[in-house]
């Protein structure tokens, strides 16, 4: 009887075996299959957390141009007002110094001066009188001034 009960624990083993090789399989691939799923959870997290940097950097970047631009534009602004400073400070000279004239020649005519001047926007206004005993003269002028808009 030796023979025939190797045999049938013989089968038995390859039986046993099997199952086991499959029920081995089975744990390596469920945990493969968790080992995947975390690393694609990883990958995805990883993925937010590039496309949340690249957000913050994108915005730090459109702040600095933006506070780039506005400085220019003030700084091209105070340019065009110094500019425009300048240019009415001279014709405010231009006007005080043919002031200072007519009223140094009427003195010494014995005549006089009267007169007035508007400054707008973008033109000056000139109207003077003038009076020389007998003689009577008027000038009016408009100036345009190029200020550009």
């Amino acid at each position: 009887m030796g023979p025939k009960v190797r045999i049938v624990i013989n089968e038995e083993h390859k039986a046993v075996v099997a199952i086991q090789a499959w029920w081995r399989g089975t744990l390596v691939r469920r945990t493969l299959l968790h080992a995947a799923l975390k690393a694609w959870i990883i990958q995805c997290w990883w993925k937010q957390k590039l496309v949340q940097l690249m957000e913050s950097r994108r915005r730090v970047a459109l702040d600095a141009f933006a506070r780039q631009e506005w400085a220019v534009v003030k700084l091209q602004s105070w340019v065009r007002m110094w500019c425009i400073r300048l240019r009415y400070l001279r014709l405010l000279h231009a006007v005080r110094i043919i002031q200072v004239y007519w009223r140094w020649h009427s003195c010494h005519t014995r005549g006089f001066i009267q007169g007035h001047y508007n400054l707008k926007e973008n033109q000056l206004n000139l109207q003077l009188e003038i009076s020389l005993g007998s003689q009577a003269c008027r000038v009016q002028q408009c100036i345009p001034l190029p200020i550009k808009e």
